[in-house]
């Protein structure tokens, strides 16, 4: 499927009538399996970007020239749609434009461009959003760097954990008049929050990870929301079963792999 396909398939499931739990992946072994299983559509997280290419924590010291590459990778080796967190789009409005033409030549179904003040500044609180004029102005940037139309731009903002559910219905209503694609909201915690910001959107929603017990797919499409991350457990999942393999065979005490594991090794390279 080509790249164009791929944000047209993005498109229909974003103006589709479901809530869909996206696959969070890390690697292109990964996006097969989520493929495999039969997921709609590939979602990857700055953190675990970050984990997986550095090795380091959140702290927004990725480049951009590196999620493009592990972008790429991703992209190819799978026929679902994927989109991904692009964090505040590596720094200005011009540096948002550069975002958006390095991870679309990638192969990228879509993105998202956060509102919050990234990297972290020194002795103020951490994770407050810009001003809502600076983070209209990113959004306008993105839109204007896309050379394919059918590339999925969506504006995020993480302001109901931040700055309260005020400036997050003012940011709904600032950022929809952009001409962006969908609105991405994390930090939800109650029902009566995803209530009032749905209310307040006339566009796709999407949601990062609220609580289990709000994730009632048919009550959520409903309400307009498209999609909710679910966490990034796959990712952590590797790591704790990498790290007790490797800790198994320094000492000789594993058998090589089994027929099951050389089984799915083939059936995902196929």
């Amino acid at each position: 499927m080509t790249p164009n396909n791929k944000r047209r398939a993005l498109r229909a499931l974003l103006n589709g009538q479901d809530c869909i739990f996206p696959a969070s992946v890390f690697d292109p072994m990964s996006g097969r399996a989520a493929e495999e299983i039969g997921y709609e559509c590939l979602f990857m997280a700055g953190s675990v970007a970050s984990l997986v290419i550095l090795g380091a924590p959140d702290l927004v010291i990725i480049t951009l020239s590196e999620l493009a590459e592990q972008t790429r990778r991703i992209a190819r080796a799978t026929s679902l749609p994927f989109f991904l967190d692009a964090d505040h789009g590596f720094g200005n409005a011009l540096s948002v434009m550069r975002c958006v033409e390095e991870l679309e030549a990638a192969g990228l179904s879509g993105l998202t461009i956060e509102d919050t003040e990234l990297p972290d500044p020194f002795n103020k609180k951490s994770g407050m959003p810009l001003s809502i004029a600076e983070g209209v102005g990113k959004l306008k940037a993105a839109l204007a760097a896309r050379s394919d139309p059918d590339f999925v731009i969506i504006g995020r903002t993480g302001a109901v954990g931040a700055s309260g559910l005020e400036d997050a219905l003012a940011r709904i209503a600032a950022y929809q008049e952009t001409g962006v694609d969908a609105i991405f909201l994390s930090g939800l915690k109650t029902r009566e929050e995803i209530e009032a910001c749905a209310k307040a959107c006339r566009l796709p929603l999407l949601l990062g990870n609220i609580p289990e017990k709000l994730r009632d797919q048919e009550a959520l499409g409903k309400l307009g929301i498209r999609a909710v991350i679910t966490g990034h457990r796959p990712h952590a999942a590797s790591v704790t079963a990498t790290y007790e393999t490797l800790r198994a065979t320094r000492n000789g005490t594993l058998d090589p792999a089994s027929a099951d594991e050389s089984a799915m090794m083939d059936r995902l390279t196929r």
